[in-house]
């Protein structure tokens, strides 16, 4: 049976005010322009008060000349206007200021790798058939140069959407074709079969190449997890042959493909510092980087444009109502987003003051050892602000120092106690380990118990699965991986 009550519960909601604040603040400084932007064509209230105060100023110029100063001038704009082609160089100034935004001037781009292929493919002699399943086989191939899908989705490919029947043999055969084109490698299905490819390509009859081509073809497994004792044993081999053979393996190319990269077809990554942190003799001045972040407000016009009909009009009609109700909606929306930056700017310059403050001894130095243990809680009892917050700062955000620009996020770590009691960061004992793997020996690599040994005498009790954590944060494979001959 169903029944009607009433229910009262305390609910925390965001308004959309906060919510379009914490959006904001997640944003790094390279897209808020864009986002900006975005805002701008939505909402024709906001306006970029910057462009504004020059049109004023250039108005008022124009009022305050004299109008019989026309007569004296040489030249005025009619005369040019009156020309039928008007020379580039009458609209074009030189004035540029250091501080103007720079544009990007797009180039063009050289030949890509899968144009040097196919270049190469139209030298062969080839029927029609050849020829369309040679070029689906090179589109399946990635930059690096290898065909990563199998012959037998090859085939289901060509029948559905070229509608040509082929064998994996026919393919195959092709493949073998392809796989003689510059650079050598091109077309392999995996590694061993791209090495392959390289060193069947140089002299056989030297020793060590032949060494080598026998380890990629029946020792590649024990090769690539460094069994070298193994392959001594089963090949009877010397240390120095081994060695010469890994010397002409350890020249082949990995991703033959990377050899014919044009670095013009590859997208840069540019890093724009939302923080720009400068130390004045020891006086560090920390401001956003707002160069192209516009400076907005209310369109005056429209705001005019209520208070005349507030004023001017007793009763206005249902059309004028529903243009000022949408008015008011965008002055208002307007105002919500100015002062939501507002807000995101207080909140990331406080943010990072707490983390500068906090890490100062580092910022005064640069020196890695000397970052001090902090997590996101730190900061915000700093602050006062939620760790949330204190979250969505560090986060995709970069401040650029004396010493390089850095990720807000890289200054956070955690600590541990030392043997005499003092708190020191996990990335100082990173660093420590980084340096004893450096100058370990390569022929007998240290394993991570004996790191943890060597940790411990320093004063820093670290169990072996901490080394191993550390050791992969890292970057640093395990021991019998680093192993090498000399």
């Amino acid at each position: 049976m169903l029944k009607q009550k009433l229910q009262q519960k305390l609910l925390q909601k965001l308004s959309p005010q906060q919510i379009q604040m914490i959006k904001l603040l997640e944003i790094p400084t390279m897209l808020l322009e864009q986002r900006i932007k975005k805002e701008m064509e939505e909402n024709p209230l906001l306006e970029d008060g910057g462009i504004e105060d020059t049109e004023t100023e250039m108005q008022e110029e124009d009022v305050s000349s004299d109008p019989n100063d026309k007569d004296k001038e040489e030249f005025t704009l009619e005369d040019y206007m009156q020309d039928d082609e008007i020379p580039s160089y009458r609209l074009s100034a030189g004035n540029y200021s250091k501080d103007d935004k720079r544009e990007e001037i797009p180039f063009s781009v050289g030949a890509t790798y899968h144009d040097f292929l196919e270049n190469q493919l139209g030298l062969l002699k080839l029927d029609d058939k050849e020829h369309t399943l040679a070029l689906y086989i090179l589109g399946n191939i990635d930059d690096d140069g290898y065909l990563r899908r199998k012959l037998d989705n090859i085939i289901d490919d060509v029948a559905f959407s070229l509608n040509i029947e082929t064998t994996e043999e026919e393919l195959l055969q092709i493949l073998r074709i392809i796989q003689e084109f510059e650079p050598i490698g091109t077309g392999a299905r995996n590694l061993q079969e791209c090495l392959l490819l390289q060193i069947r390509s140089k002299n056989l009859a030297d020793p060590h190449i032949a060494l080598a081509h026998t380890i990629l073809k029946d020792f590649f497994n024990e090769f690539t997890r460094k069994h070298y004792d193994k392959i001594i044993s089963r090949l009877n081999i010397g240390d120095g042959e081994l060695k010469g053979a890994l010397d002409e393996i350890l020249k082949l190319n990995p991703k033959p493909g990377s050899v014919y990269s044009d670095p013009q077809n590859k997208d840069t990554a540019h890093i724009v510092p939302d923080f720009i942190l400068e130390n004045d003799e020891g006086d560090l001045q920390l401001s956003l980087n707002a160069k192209n972040i516009p400076d907005l407000r209310v369109s005056r016009t429209y705001a005019d444009m209520i208070q005349t009909y507030h004023h001017g009009h007793g009763n206005p009609s249902r059309e004028q109502k529903e243009a000022l109700t949408f008015v008011k909606q965008k002055i208002d929306s307007a105002r919500w987003f100015i002062d939501a930056l507002k807000q995101r700017q207080n909140t990331l310059l406080i943010t990072m003051n707490a983390i500068i403050n906090y890490q100062r001894e580092y910022f005064m130095e640069g020196e890695e050892t000397k970052l001090r243990p902090m997590i996101l809680k730190d900061i915000a009892d700093v602050t006062g602000l939620d760790i949330s917050t204190i979250s969505r700062v560090a986060n995709s955000k970069y401040i650029q120092t004396n010493f390089g620009i850095f990720p807000v996020k890289y200054f956070f770590s955690e600590g541990m106690q030392t043997e005499s009691g003092e708190e020191v960061s996990t990335r100082e004992i990173k660093k420590i380990l980084q340096d004893c793997i450096d100058n370990e020996g390569k022929r007998h690599p240290m394993t991570d118990e004996k790191l943890a040994e060597i940790l411990k005498n320093k004063g820093y009790h670290i169990a072996r699965r901490t080394i191993a954590k550390y050791r992969e944060q890292l970057n640093i494979p395990v021991a019998r991986m680093r192993k090498e001959l000399k």
